[in-house]
């Protein structure tokens, strides 16, 4: 097929190379424009680029798509055969929705409906699933609401992070985005339309996300959503009323009564109540201004007092 690639992660690479391999023609890729980045604001060049740069493949990277002529006036004479969706980080306008026979196929990091929105992965794990996926949609107007066209199902490990989901699933879904291509192409696939009451969200992540809450949370509830915001927003809260990252953790088992929030060294660990007298073991910590140390050496070092908490 003709295709117009739209990516911008490393999420979106391997779909890229895969169609690259398979021998269809790739003539345009669009991708979000290089971005500064990082403490020094650096640009950074997105990993779709980099790609496609390396393989020869004309590049273009729009601020804007919906109004843009020159873009709309580009793609009619490419006429693709469908325009292929990535991790793109932007909303299509209808006129691209229109333009090629197959429509555009979007690789969506879930199993639909569940998990529709821009961080879909990361609140899986967040919220205790035992299983995500990949599905490949067509795009329409809504949030990630067009009609499904396949998926692959993949079991979320209890200890496993959203960092180390993303290279399987983005494999998975190149793959996947193959086998959807040939079965439009041969007419073997039913476009099927979502379940809507079944819908769940997965909103864009925010920096409050992070932010613990152990009055209302459990240990367990809290160790997952750690997992999937690892490594950003993370777990953080306020000590001694200066910002508090929590870089590892673990569900704690057989400690002392503690109030959610309250602190302990207790048993080699240091610990904080959790909701449902829940408690969490603090593997590795960081205060504000201050270097990573284990969880007993901060305990330790900073001489944890009786009644200390976290805010």
């Amino acid at each position: 097929m003709k295709l117009v690639f739209c990516g911008t992660p490393e999420f979106a690479v391997p779909s890229l190379q895969a169609l690259i391999d398979a021998g269809h023609e790739i003539p345009l890729v669009l991708t979000q424009p290089d971005r500064p980045a990082g403490r020094k604001h650096e640009l950074q060049v997105p990993p779709v680029k980099q790609l496609a740069t390396s393989l020869g493949l004309p590049v273009l990277q729009p601020e804007r798509l919906r109004n843009n002529p020159n873009l709309r006036a580009l793609l009619e004479q490419i006429a693709p055969d469908a325009i292929i969706v990535v991790a793109y980080g932007r909303i299509i306008p209808q006129w691209m929705l229109d333009l090629p026979r197959f429509g555009n196929i979007n690789v969506h990091g879930s199993l639909l409906p569940k998990y529709r929105g821009a961080a879909p992965i990361q609140w899986a794990v967040a919220h205790g699933e035992t299983e995500t996926g990949v599905t490949t949609m067509l795009l329409d107007a809504g949030l990630d609401t067009g009609n499904t066209l396949r998926f692959h199902s993949l079991p979320i490990g209890p200890d496993t992070t959203s960092p180390e989901l993303y290279p399987q699933l983005s494999k998975i879904g190149a793959g996947l985005l193959l086998q959807t291509l040939s079965s439009l192409e041969q007419g073997t696939i039913v476009p099927q339309p979502q379940d809507n009451a079944a819908a769940t969200l997965a909103p864009i992540l925010t920096r409050e996300d992070g932010r613990l809450d152990l009055t209302h949370r459990t240990a367990q509830e809290t160790y997952n959503r750690w997992r999937g915001f690892t490594p950003w927003p993370g777990a953080h809260a306020l000590f001694r009323g200066k910002r508090f990252l929590i870089h590892r953790l673990h569900p704690a088992t057989s400690t002392p009564a503690l109030a959610p929030n309250h602190l302990a060294f207790s048993t080699g660990q240091l610990l904080v109540g959790a909701a449902q007298n829940t408690a969490l073991a603090l593997d590795e910590v960081q205060l504000e201004g201050k270097p990573r140390l284990p969880g007993p050496q901060f305990a330790r070092d900073f001489q944890l007092h009786l009644d200390e908490h976290l805010e």
